[in-house]
Parts: C-alpha cells; structure tokens; sequence
C-alpha cells in the first residue's frame, strides 16, 4: 500500500521540480498611457505599410479619379458661368452681383449653344480632373501615413499640412490640363469656336507684351537688351503661382474639414443614426457613415475650403485668360491683384462667390461621398 502510494504520488514531483526549474520572468511593468502608445504606434506602422503597397494605391487612386468625375460632372453647368464671371467676360458682365444672374447667364447659354454649350470645356475637365483627383487622393493617403501614425498625432496642423501638400503634388502635374479647360470655357462666340488641339497651339505660341521698348518709343532703347518673347510650354502655367499659393488653403482645409466632421459624425452620441448598420455592423470592420451623413461632412468641406481661398482663385482666372483678353501680357499675383482692386475694389475679389458656394458645396460633396464608398466597394479599407 505504501509502495502504491509512493508510485501514485511520483507523477506530481517532477512536475513541481520542473516548474521551479524554469527561470521566472518579471513581466515589465508597462503603464496604461504606455501601452496604449506601443499598441497605437504598432497598428499605424501596420497601416502605413498597408497603404504603400501597389494594391492599395491602385484601388485608392481609382476611387479618387473617379470621385472627381462624377463631382465635376454634377457641376458642370455651374463651372461653366462661375469661369465667366471670373474672368470678366465681357457677354457676361452684366450678369455679375446677382442672385438670378447665375440662372440667367445659363438660360442664355443654353439657348444660344443649348446643353453642349453648358458643358463647354467639359472634355478636357475631364481628361484633367481624373489624374488630378487621383493623384491628390493617392497623395494624401500616404503623406497622412507618413505624418500621422498614432492616435496622439491626430493633430489639426498634421491633417492641414497633408491635404495642402497633397494638393500643391497633384496641381503640379496636372495644371497644363487646367489652363486649356480654363480656355474653352472662356469662350462664348459662336464664330470663334475652338478645338482643343487649336487651343493648345494658340497657347503654345502665345507671346508676352514685350516690355523691353519705352511706352512712348516704337523702338527700343539703344542700350536696352531685348530678350525673345517668352513662350512654349511656360504658357501652360499662366496663373500657377496663385494656384499653389491658393491651393494650401484650399486643400488643406478641405481634408482638414472632412476628417474632423467625421470624427464628429463618429461621435459615440450620434453613431447610432450616423453609422451605416450601426446595430448589426461587425465591430472589426471600419465605421462608415451613411449617405447623409457623408455628403453633410463633405458639403462643409466645400463650404470652409471655398471661402478660404476664393479670393486667389480670382486672380488665378484672371491670370490664366490673360493671353486670350488684353495685349497677351503676362501679370504677376501683384499686379494682377491691383487690377482687379483697381477696377472693382475688395468686392471684385468675390466675384462669383456666391455660385462658388452653389458648385463647391455639392461638388466636394459628391467628391468624398464617392470617394469613400469606392474605397469600400474596391475593398480598400479607410484611415
């Protein structure tokens, strides 16, 4: 009996040897802020390499050209008459300063060049916006990666500073586009239609005012070194300045805008009725708002964004239709401020704000709303 016993007890001794042969570890003693940290630093490396890799900016730069299309063509109209009155159109002048001078103008493009002449310049709208969109959407998903990867660098000035280098990196590349679509739109008469080709060379051979004579000489001065006219592709970035001065604030408040309303959409109090299948949505999967929801956090975008930056978008279009109006000069920011102040004074920088508002708004709108919901039809998970 004793014997059994000892035989039944011996299983359990080397048991117990063994689990006080193992060396103990002391575990570190990690705070909970610290944690947190760790575990949020972690999941943003994890992120930033998901979004580098080829897939991820394949889908997300189709989300995003796409996105542009589909706004730009909701506006089209819009566009069309807010780059009139911008740019000082003599036919549409009088249309200016008015609440139904906005429906005017196009009833009268409409029935002197009906439809086709609302979406005049909407080719090349096209062909410009789509790696523009794309590159900008692309641009920001990454540049967010690298400057925001933890929950505690979720900062205002990171997500301003994202969306306006992302916007300064797509308008770069694509600007040229932006200028010919600037020119076909600015042209009303029916006898001076041009092709886009014919458009492109006029642009091309365009040559400045040449300022190297005295005002009141036909010839130069005898010791004045006379240059050649500028032109060629230089011609193609008429107005860029103002552009990448302008498209800080407007980027830049426009991403910065989006992602805090949707933080605030997001809030805990309001997911129930802002979060698409709130109650029988998986817990792993990203919070996505519902239509409404996504369009109101997009319009707000528009409307922060517009208003920031308008006044440069003035001088941009002046800028850009200077080789079409006037003796072809070309005007820096400066002085082509001064013109315009001269002319019309402050207000003049707020022409065609009012069908700003009318065509950014739901143009940003569309723009996000259809961003965000391609990323999840391609399977492209959001920041």
């Amino acid at each position: 009996m004793s014997q059994a016993h000892d035989h039944a007890t011996t299983p359990t001794q080397p048991t117990q040897s063994s689990e006080m042969a193992v060396p103990c570890r002391e575990k570190p003693n990690i705070q909970p802020a610290n944690r947190g940290t760790i575990a949020s630093k972690r999941a943003g490396s994890q992120t930033r390499k998901h979004k580098q890799n080829i897939p991820y900016v394949l889908k997300s730069g189709l989300a995003g050209g796409l996105a542009g299309c589909a706004a730009k063509t909701v506006v089209g109209p819009l566009d069309r008459v807010k780059i009139l009155f911008q740019a000082s159109s003599p036919q549409f002048a009088k249309y200016t300063g008015s609440w139904f001078g906005v429906v005017t103008a196009m009833k009268d493009i409409n029935r002197q060049d009906g439809m086709r002449g609302l979406f005049r310049g909407h080719s090349a709208t096209l062909l410009r916006i789509f790696p523009y969109a794309a590159i900008k959407f692309v641009a920001y998903e990454q540049i967010r990666a690298l400057l925001i990867t933890s929950s505690a660098q979720e900062t205002s000035i990171r997500r301003l500073l994202s969306g306006s280098i992302a916007g300064v990196t797509s308008v770069f590349f694509t600007y040229p586009l932006e200028v010919i679509r600037v020119r076909l739109a600015f042209e009303t008469k029916k006898d001076s239609r041009s092709s886009l080709s014919s458009i492109c060379r006029r642009i091309y051979h365009e040559h400045p005012h040449n300022i190297s004579a005295s005002p009141t000489q036909s010839t130069p001065l005898p010791n004045a070194v006379v240059s050649a006219p500028r032109s060629g592709i230089i011609n193609f970035y008429r107005g860029f300045s103002p552009t990448l001065v302008g498209m800080v604030p407007y980027a830049g408040m426009s991403f910065l805008t989006h992602d805090t309303a949707k933080d605030w959409l997001r809030d805990p109090l309001l997911a129930p009725y802002t979060i698409k299948d709130f109650s029988n949505r998986d817990p792993s999967t990203p919070l996505i708002l519902k239509a409404w929801a996504q369009f109101l956090a997009g319009g707000f975008a528009g409307l922060v964004s517009q208003t920031a930056s308008y006044p440069l978008e003035v001088i941009r279009r002046r800028m850009q239709v200077g080789g079409a109006v006037g003796d072809g000069h070309r005007l820096g920011i400066a002085e082509t401020a001064g013109r315009i102040y001269k002319e019309t004074g402050l207000r003049g920088f707020c022409v065609g704000l009012t069908i700003g508002y009318i065509k950014v708004v739901p143009m940003v709108a569309v723009s996000f709303f259809t961003y965000e919901r391609m990323k999840w039809v391609l399977g492209v998970d959001g920041h």
